[in-house]
């Protein structure tokens, strides 16, 4: 049996056709170009709601509001299964039950009507004259859905991940945050919180609008409205300020802003302590005033400059303009700030902005950085690019014209690489990426073909995953026939904007060194060795050449993925093999270039080059084969457990005078690596040899907490001890976990203990890693 066809199902519940089976090395994407449709596809309970419905964290969260609640969808790269479909998590956050009412300084019991005053032609007594008119207007709930989400970035909760900002449709602003990865907990009512500090401030701001008169008169409950009403919210990166102890010492403190816009222009500037845990996270709030009418879109400048970052605030007016207004960020290290705002498009010519991208680029000509700001504007696109040289701050700006026939619906723009992605409701995609010439910027324009399935469907919001290696789409049904479908079902689609092979390449030359935060271009691999039972052969090969040039840590955790997908693949091989017919035509399963059975036992030698073959009866993977799989597995687990034993007993003889008795079992680490000898490491002898001076004859064991009774350090996974009580080992401290509450990495495959408060700092920081084998976060 040969590689899958692509027209065959996943599942490979259709009996191949012999004949027309294509050879191994054929591939299924020659021909179909990057776009792919992967299932499944998402439905929402609900229609969608707000300018910009999907939202895309840099921790692989895709959030899409409703009318009815924000669904959450993470995707992960599941590497102990065989479907070749996305596997996705997911979660919600419900609509809240109350009405969120802003306060506006009336007494307790005085109706927000007016004071018994109205007139016949005041506008409180046309909205009463207008109830009695038309019966149940006065009864008619508020609006119930999201306007709007957005992702902070990396390691701002407890758990090192993304919070989410959402606003309600009836202006209720609250950060969540997914605490134990299976609900999400509302962290902070900052509606609520501002409401309370202008109420205390009189409801009035210095340099803001003046009160317009009585609180009993229409036009100063309006202001007083306008003024504590979201439009918009957006997350900065995170900084670095620095908080005085009370032995007078500097300690570096991990901070994130959050910035608000209101409906009359404010806005206000919150920081938070991280990590961000509740109310008491609030470290400040600053209001400023835009200066810009009628404001609709929101987006943080930030720009680096000779090792030095300046920030700032793009806001957008549904009249036309765009400036960058300057934020003051004393308290930060290693930034400065704009003198005075900066007006990027100044027409009032009645095009709304609806969307703002900020890109940070590197201007091939200038040899420095820029910031390429893109704003949808009807159905053009508005750019602008900035860039700093010794004349000062440049401004280079213009349109890009006849994009859509329709109005942009929505815009997004990939993290890495600048490429802009719009839509219109008409279904149509285009792929802007920006060409620098010598001063300015042009655009090479692409329309996305659609996969079938996607094709004439209409469209109401797009997002790009983190590394650019999938699209979403929010999808409903199109015009068929020249009807309009009688109800619409919203959906959320996924197509792919990159081969396996592009994203393998990118995994092997990336500077992230970090699996989980690539899991996107993962997920492409994994499916890729999924459909051909085999690990691609240039992949192996350039993989293998630099592990062993380089011996990096972040390379050996791609090569153990690659291993256990391959066995997965092996898995479902040997599952179909009883109901495949057995051919005549036996073929090697695994092969070096000329020809030979690869018998190295290395996994750095290891080579899936001759690709997967049909060795067992039926064409299913013989044992041999998974044998040999299963020790290319553990040979690759016992090198990067060795390589973090190392890191782990550093940290240990560099953070104390006379070795302890720390939670970390040291003794039992050094003798664990000593015991093996086919390990040869010098500096790991020489490390182990200075840390036995210091502990001398002492040995610190770990006794069974059930028993009392010693136990053994002689497996890595786990403890037992002489009356066989086992105990699971911290992957990241080697402790054996003797609570019942611990941590467990994302993707199974290990666990990690709690910090307590006895714990020093040095060891905290231990546990605070991500797990040594995949890279992700432990909750």
């Amino acid at each position: 049996m040969a590689a899958l066809s692509p027209d065959r199902a996943p599942d490979g519940e259709t009996e191949p056709d012999t004949e027309s089976e294509p050879e191994p090395d054929t591939d299924p994407w020659v021909g179909l170009g990057p776009i792919v449709k992967r299932e499944p596809a998402v439905k929402l309970p609900s229609p969608v709601s707000g300018l910009e419905p999907l939202s895309w964290s840099e921790d692989h969260r895709l959030s899409a509001s409703s009318t009815s609640s924000i669904s959450l969808m993470e995707i992960l790269c599941d590497v102990h299964g065989c479907n070749q479909d996305l596997v996705m998590q997911r979660t919600s956050i419900p609509f809240p039950d109350s009405i969120c009412e802003l306060k506006v300084g009336l007494e307790e019991g005085e109706s927000e009507g007016g004071g018994g005053k109205e007139t016949p032609d005041s506008p409180e007594s046309q909205c009463l004259s207008d109830s009695v008119k038309t019966p149940g207007a006065a009864s008619v709930p508020p609006q119930t859905g999201f306007k709007y989400t957005s992702w902070s970035p990396l390691g701002c909760d407890t758990n090192g991940r993304c919070l989410l900002a959402s606003l309600t449709l009836d202006n209720r602003l609250t950060v969540y945050g997914n605490l134990n990865r299976l609900q999400w907990t509302a962290l902070v009512d900052l509606t609520e919180l501002y409401g309370e500090m202008l109420e205390e401030k009189g409801y009035s701001l210095p340099g803001a609008e003046p009160p317009l008169g009585p609180l009993e008169d229409l036009p100063e409950r309006q202001r007083r409205r306008r003024m504590q009403s979201p439009v918009r919210m957006e997350w900065s990166s995170v900084c670095t300020t620095q908080q005085v102890q009370m032995n007078n010492e500097c300690k570096d403190v991990g901070t994130v802003l959050l910035a608000v816009l209101m409906e009359n222009g404010d806005l206000a500037i919150w920081q938070f302590k991280l990590p961000f845990e509740d109310k008491d996270s609030v470290l400040s709030c600053n209001t400023i005033q835009s200066g810009v009418s009628a404001p609709s879109v929101l987006a943080w400048w930030e720009y680096e400059h000779s090792g030095r970052k300046m920030s700032g605030l793009i806001v957008g007016s549904s009249v036309g303009p765009v400036r960058i207004l300057p934020v003051n960020l004393k308290a930060v290290k290693g930034y400065f700030t704009l003198r005075q705002p900066v007006v990027l498009w100044q027409e009032t010519d009645q095009i709304p902005v609806h969307n703002i991208k900020c890109i940070s680029l590197f201007h091939p000509y200038q040899k420095c950085n820029c910031s390429l700001v893109v704003a949808a504007r009807g159905s053009h696109l508005f750019w602008c690019l900035l860039l700093i040289s010794k004349a000062g701050l440049n401004v280079h700006n213009s349109h890009v014209t006849g994009l859509h026939t329709t109005p942009i619906m929505s815009m997004t723009a990939s993290r890495y690489g600048g490429s802009i992605f719009t839509c219109s409701a008409d279904g149509v995609v285009k792929k802007l990426t920006p060409i620098f010439t010598d001063m300015a910027v042009m655009f090479k324009q692409e329309e996305i073909n659609m996969p079938e399935g996607v094709i004439g469907s209409r469209l109401h919001g797009i997002g790009v995953s983190p590394n650019g290696a999938y699209l979403a789409l929010v999808t409903t049904e199109g015009v068929t026939n020249g009807q309009v479908p009688v109800s619409r079902a919203f959906q959320v689609q996924f197509i792919t904007l990159k081969t396996p092979d592009d994203a393998a390449a990118e995994l092997l030359e990336s500077m992230v060194q970090n699996l989980f935060k690539q899991t996107d271009l993962l997920d492409l691999v994994r499916w890729k060795v999924l459909r051909d039972r085999r690990i691609p052969p240039m992949l192996q090969e350039e993989l293998d050449d630099k592990v062993h040039a380089t011996g990096s840590t972040y390379l050996w955790r791609f090569k153990l993925f690659l291993f256990r997908v391959l066995y997965q693949s092996l898995q479902k091989m040997s599952a179909e093999s009883h109901w495949l017919p057995s051919h005549e035509d036996t073929k090697v399963f695994i092969v070096d270039e000329e020809g030979e059975d690869n018998s190295e036992d290395s996994p750095a030698g290891a080579s899936a080059s001759g690709g997967v073959g049909l060795k067992g009866p039926g064409g299913g993977a013989s044992d041999e084969q998974m044998s040999e799989v299963i020790a290319w597995i553990e040979a690759v687990e016992s090198h990067l457990t060795r390589e973090h034993m190392k890191r782990v007993l550093g940290e240990v003889y560099l953070h104390t005078w006379i070795t302890e008795n720390t939670s970390i079992p040291t003794r039992g680490v050094c003798d664990f690596l000593m015991s093996d000898p086919t390990y040869e490491d010098r500096a790991a002898r020489v490390l182990i040899g200075h840390i036995f001076k210091k502990m001398n004859k002492q040995t610190f064991p770990e006794y069974c907490s059930l028993c009392k009774e010693v136990l053994p350090f002689t497996d890595r996974r786990q403890a037992v001890c002489c009356n066989g009580h086992i105990w699971l080992r911290c992957v990241l401290s080697y402790q054996a976990c003797q609570t019942l509450t611990f941590r467990r990495c994302l993707l199974q495959d290990s666990i990690a203990r709690y910090p307590v408060p006895e714990d020093p700092d040095w060891i905290k920081r231990i546990l605070q890693g991500p797990c040594t084998f995949c890279d992700s976060p432990l909750f």
